[in-house]
């Protein structure tokens, strides 16, 4: 059922029956026919006769269509020195996720002006798509020992650099013998409140 309500909130339309098969390891597509019944006779699947018939019971659907249009606030990100992470919810925005390509996982609040010049302002709420994973160029929100930011990743022989948008602050560098580092997402987009 997870992989059914995880492939409706990602892609709008629900799985085939090979793609059912495929994602959950059964040989065939008969075998994933077999388990759509069984959740059709526990009354939490309905089925109707077009190609991709399947759907979630009306009560189902309505949580859906609510989750997939809300993104959690997630505390803040620093755009100049590291700040501590907050890492409870806030609130829950209705933006719908899919806006973003990648699609975005959570949003952060934007403390301070190190990413203008890449458009990233005091008070934005920036997408991030998590990931633990980037490439050199790319803005990242990266964990530092206990702290976050937001800067662009490079990646040099021995250490990596976080590169701020703005003449005014220095970049970070990190020497991953003697912090505590990992990418905790990748920028998408931003929201700006006027």
């Amino acid at each position: 059922m997870a992989f059914l309500q995880e492939y409706l909130q990602a892609q709008g339309l629900p799985p085939t029956l090979r793609e059912i098969a495929d994602a959950l390891g059964f040989s065939s597509h008969s075998s994933a026919q077999a388990c759509v019944e069984s959740l059709v006779r526990k009354g939490v699947l309905e089925r109707s006769p077009q190609h991709r018939g399947l759907r979630l019971p009306a009560g189902n659907a309505a949580l859906l269509r609510g989750a997939a249009n809300d993104l959690p606030l997630i505390g803040r990100v620093a755009a100049g020195s590291p700040i501590l992470a907050e890492e409870n919810i806030e609130s829950q925005l209705e933006v719908d996720p899919a806006l973003f390509r990648p699609r975005a996982d959570y949003l952060l609040r934007v403390v301070g002006m190190s990413m203008r010049d890449a458009g990233i302002l005091d008070g934005d709420l920036l997408a991030v798509h998590k990931t633990a994973t980037a490439n050199d160029g790319q803005i990242v929100v990266a964990r530092l020992d206990d702290e976050v930011t937001v800067k662009r990743l490079k990646h040099e022989r021995d250490r990596l650099l976080l590169l701020p948008e703005n003449p005014d602050f220095s970049p970070i560098e990190v020497d991953p013998r003697r912090h505590a580092f990992a990418i905790e997402g990748r920028y998408v987009g931003i929201i700006r409140r006027t």
